[in-house]
């Protein structure tokens, strides 16, 4: 993997050069998600899902998996609910993002 060093503008800011926009698909207007590590710094795109806009659709769906099981819960506190929901990210291997 190629490295390159950039400077630091008069506004804290980097512009990210070609290569790397064009590997990571980047575009005017996309979203960045950045991660400080031991390491460094981590720039990785964010990919948003678009909103479910059929409320009524979207309940009907809950409904059904509430009647199906497809539920975590009830919880008492805030950390239960994450620990099972970590479990459940876990069991099914899938990342879950803090």
């Amino acid at each position: 993997m190629a490295t390159t060093a950039q400077k630091l503008g008069p506004k804290y800011q980097v512009t990210i050069p070609k290569p790397v926009r064009d590997a990571l698909g980047l575009k005017v207007g996309d979203l960045v998600e950045t991660t400080i590590s031991r390491a460094g710094a981590v720039i990785r795109p964010v990919v948003l899902v678009p909103k479910k806009l059929d409320l009524k659709k979207q309940l009907e769906e809950s409904e059904a998996a509430v009647k199906a099981g497809r539920v975590l819960g009830p919880f008492k506190t805030a950390g239960a609910a994450m620990k099972a929901v970590n479990a459940y990210a876990r069991r099914t291997h899938r990342t879950v993002h803090r």
